[in-house]
C-alpha cells in the first residue's frame, strides 16, 4: 500500500518539481525588467510632458535672449 504513494512522490520529485522550479524561476527573471501597461502609460505620458516642459524652456530662454540681453552672464556670476 505504501508503495502506491511512495513511487508517485518520488517520479514528482525526481521529474516534475525540478522542472517545476526551473520553468518558475526562468519566467520571474524574464517578467523582472519588463513594463506593465499602466507602467508603460505613465512612462509615456510622463515623457511627453518633459518634451513639452524642454519646449517652454527653450521659449522662456529665447524671450529672455530678446528682452534682457545679459541675463546667462549675471546668472552665471550669482546675481
Amino acid at each position: 500500500m505504501e508503495e502506491i504513494i511512495i513511487v508517485p512522490m518520488a517520479i514528482f520529485g525526481l521529474f516534475v518539481a525540478p522542472i517545476w522550479i526551473i520553468m518558475y524561476y526562468r519566467a520571474k527573471r524574464q517578467n523582472q525588467g519588463a513594463l506593465a501597461e499602466d507602467e508603460r502609460a505613465e512612462l509615456d505620458r510622463l515623457s511627453a510632458a518633459v518634451v513639452a516642459m524642454r519646449r517652454r524652456i527653450e521659449t522662456l530662454e529665447s524671450i529672455l535672449d530678446a528682452e534682457t540681453p545679459g541675463w546667462r552672464r549675471r546668472r552665471a556670476d550669482g546675481e
